[in-house]
């Protein structure tokens, strides 16, 4: 198989916002090779799928899309089909036989090879997950005001429920230059916003140091003078200390802490390989609320876990209850072949797990409706990224405590739809709230 390099190329993201930036990057490339990227997958010559396989769920929701883009073959046998990702790296035996029609298969370490594999050249896998620094090129495609950097790749801790650390390998972090040069380079584009991603970011350096070098790296971000905000995501509770606190009492730095606690039963969390129990969790929100008065906390759980009875379940209940999270997502618990939770089988029906998510997911509804009535009457510095609803007459946008894609928004009605102002940093008076989202209006 050997492409010409004007090809049109599609390419689909599944999973997590670190594969989107994984996807960015290979678009980037397959650009500067000469492939045309586009949005089109029924015109485009080439389709690549970047699968996610991190749970039951996402394994399924890549299968259907497989089969789907495979439809495209039958209609058109020139078609090129590359399937790359997560999921071709934990399964890629078994989905080469289920889809020999498939052109290539590439995994999280050669997923920087996509140009090669198109124009027929040997790909040798490296020894890591494939990890971009600055001089990758890249594609955007986040709105034009914010954008995700994805600060290392890999996990090193050994969380009973889950695979990545046997996917993604080790935890290795970028260096703060490489990533100082980036935020740089996006500052120039006009981005205001980034969000700094990865397994745990909170672990930031821990790989090449013996502490933590996210607060250090927070602080080179702060000096870059284009950046309004910035945002880090997904971290350890036993990883915030008094050097990160201190750094995010910065006003360019979002008081917001997405920090999964899974669970907060004791011997559940012993089964899960988590350390923070209810007790150590209260006492960390408590210390940061205290240090930190505006800080937005966000966390998942996992309920269904085996062993997880009426009295854990309970005391997860009240966990939600007493610490009152400002975001809160739920997993199903999914077993997972190779985990060492797997050893434990799936004892709890997938209809008691349901019941369970609904009926936390149905507390914390009213949680952040309480949580978001404190900002009525505020005036709040917002992100608009132009986005709005499908009429045009309302604008959406984000605060400094609402994480893109996971949280809520802020709805701000317009009286003129003909002249919406430009995407960037406005300020809204704070009007009212729902369940998760904020309303207000434009104080100019």
């Amino acid at each position: 198989m050997v492409t010409k390099r004007n090809q049109t190329v599609c390419l689909i993201n599944l999973g997590c916002a670190k594969n989107l930036v994984d996807s960015e990057v290979i678009l980037g490339q397959l650009a500067e090779a000469g492939y045309i990227p586009m949005t089109d997958l029924n015109r485009a010559e080439i389709i690549l799928i970047n699968t996610c396989g991190f749970i039951k769920e996402a394994r399924e929701e890549s299968l259907r899309t497989i089969r789907q883009v495979l439809k495209q073959k039958k209609i058109n046998p020139f078609k090129i089909i590359g399937i790359i990702g997560c999921y071709v790296e934990k399964a890629r035996e078994e989905l080469s036989r289920l889809f020999p029609q498939v052109d290539f298969w590439l995994g999280v370490k050669e997923l920087d090879k996509v140009v090669e594999a198109l124009e027929g050249r040997k790909v040798r896998p490296r020894r890591h997950s494939f990890l971009y620094d600055e001089k990758k090129p890249r594609i955007l495609s986040t709105p034009p005001v914010w954008a995700y950097i994805k600060i290392a790749e890999g996990c090193s801790h050994n969380c009973s429920f889950c695979t990545i650390p046997s996917i993604k390998g080790p935890y290795r972090s970028r260096s703060i230059v490489s990533i100082v040069r980036e935020v740089k380079q996006l500052a120039d584009l006009g981005i205001k916003e980034v969000n700094l991603i990865s397994q745990d970011t909170t672990y930031f350096g821990c790989d090449r140091s013996q502490k933590s070098q996210l607060p250090r790296l927070l602080e080179e971000l702060i000096k870059i003078p284009k950046i309004a905000w910035i945002r880090w995501l997904y971290g350890f509770p036993e990883e915030i200390d008094d050097a990160l606190l201190e750094v995010m009492t910065d006003s360019k730095i979002c008081p917001y802490f997405d920090l999964p606690f899974q669970h907060s039963h004791r011997r559940i969390l012993r089964l899960m390989r988590r350390g923070f129990d209810r007790r150590r969790a209260i006492k960390l929100l408590s210390k940061i609320r205290q240090k930190i008065p505006e800080a937005t906390i966000r966390t998942s759980l996992i309920v269904g876990f085996p062993g997880e009875e009426k009295e854990e379940f309970k005391d997860l209940v009240d966990f939600v209850f007493e610490a009152e999270f400002d975001h809160l997502g739920v997993f199903i618990y999914s077993p997972e072949p190779g985990t060492a939770a797997y050893a434990l089988g799936d004892p709890i029906p997938l209809e008691e797990k349901r019941k369970r998510r609904d009926e936390i997911m149905q507390l914390q509804a009213e949680i952040s409706r309480k949580r978001l009535r404190r900002f009525i009457g505020q005036k709040l510095e917002i992100l608009l990224d132009g986005s709005s609803n499908q009429k045009k007459t309302v604008l959406l946008g984000r605060s400094r405590y609402q994480a893109p894609e996971v949280d809520g928004m802020v709805k701000i009605p317009l009286e003129r739809v003909d002249n919406p102002p430009p995407p960037g940093l406005t300020i809204v008076e704070i009007t009212g709230c729902g369940r998760y989202d904020l309303k207000g209006r434009l104080v100019n």
